[in-house]
């Protein structure tokens, strides 16, 4: 037993000092390839074997033939083992190699394509993430694309509405200082009604500006679903009035919200103005508002006639109108950007749908 082990501590010391030593040269050259690295351990691997054997060998007094046999069977192991070791860290060096390139085109704006050939299970895990973030990538291009095209056509079309209304108010103020205007009044109250529909584009502008920005502050108050909607009727009830639209409650459930009032007020209020503004005369905007497993519900249901299938994702993108009229009724295109943003800002999601004659915008609330 105690010749035992002094032969497993003679072996120990020998494949210790090997191993320190191995570990200082992996850490010189811990920058280099992966096949130094590889070549390096199985280096160890077997000086620390060979030392172990020699030492055990020497304290044991074998003679040397059997000193040589067995450094000569080492030596073959180590050839063996460091060559085995290139060869794989060829292999893994080449797949990462791929791997690197691949991923360079993705980085570059392209998209990720693995590389063929079986890499080993860690690369494999690498190449899925690497196909996933590039996934995320390509759908987040998307919608900067998206994004930016409707900033471009919102710029164009506050462009082109402010500077309409512009151009009036310069022709009425001039008619006005030069005293050609017939009946002033009916001049004075035209301005008046130009400047207020100016006024709604900015005071839009600004409240699409604070969400973007993420400083849109809201004040929640624990209030009824009854109350405000029968609110936004009561403020939608003169438009729909001169239009000649039935605007009516349906299925109006006493819920209680936590909602910054104000603001959802302007959330239904420009749901229930673009609706009344998109249904023809004699037809009929109804709101309902009840719970559901979700959260609560409130819901505008108009008779516009549907949108197409392929603008329904783009509904409430910045800039986006329901046609390319450019007459006050169609609005700069922000009314809807302003609900999903307000939305989004009480945790809760505004959705479209089309339904018989029509459309369905719902707001979707958490329930208190």
């Amino acid at each position: 037993m105690r010749d035992l082990l002094l032969i497993a501590l003679f072996a120990f010391l020998g494949a210790a000092a090997a191993g320190l030593l191995g570990a200082l040269v992996l850490r010189l050259l811990r920058h280099r390839s992966l096949v130094v690295s590889m070549s390096v351990v199985a280096g160890v691997a077997v000086t620390a074997m060979l030392a172990g054997t020699l030492t055990v060998a020497w304290a044991m007094f074998l003679s040397s033939h059997d000193l040589y046999v067995v450094t000569t069977v080492v030596a073959m192991a180590a050839v063996v083992s460091l060559v085995t070791a290139v060869l794989l860290g060829r292999w893994v060096a080449a797949r990462s190699s791929e791997l690197t390139l691949a991923a360079r085109s993705f980085g570059d704006g392209g998209t990720f394509a693995p590389p063929a050939g079986q890499p080993t299970a860690e690369l494999a895990a690498l190449t899925r993430e690497l196909a996933a973030t590039s996934a995320k990538l390509d759908s987040s291009r998307e919608r900067e694309r998206a994004l930016e095209t409707s900033r471009r056509e919102l710029v164009a079309w506050i462009s082109h509405d402010l500077r309409t209304p512009l151009a009036g108010l310069r022709a009425m103020a001039e008619a006005l200082e030069d005293g050609m205007a017939p009946d002033s009044g009916r001049y004075l109250r035209q301005i008046r009604t130009e400047v207020e529909r100016m006024n709604g584009m900015v005071g839009d502008l600004f409240e699409l500006s604070r969400i973007h920005a993420g400083s849109l502050t809201l004040a929640p108050a624990r209030i009824s679903l009854y109350d405000l909607v029968d609110d936004a009727l009561a403020g939608a009830g003169p438009l729909a009035r001169e239009r000649g639209v039935r605007l009516v409650g349906d299925r109006i459930e006493e819920v209680p919200v936590e909602v910054d009032g104000k603001e959802m007020s302007r959330v239904l209020g420009n749901l229930l103005i673009n609706a009344i503004r998109r249904t023809p005369a004699d037809g009929t905007v109804a709101l309902s508002a009840h719970r559901s497993d979700g959260g609560v519900v409130l819901s505008v249901t108009d008779g516009c006639g549907g949108i197409p299938e392929e603008d329904l994702p783009r509904v409430f993108d910045t800039g986006w109108r329901g046609s390319h009229a450019r007459t006050p009724p169609a609005g700069a295109g922000l009314g809807l950007a302003i609900v999903r943003g307000i939305v989004e800002a009480h945790a809760g999601r505004a959705e479209v749908r089309n339904v018989q004659g029509g459309c369905c915008f719902s707001v979707t609330l958490p329930a208190v």
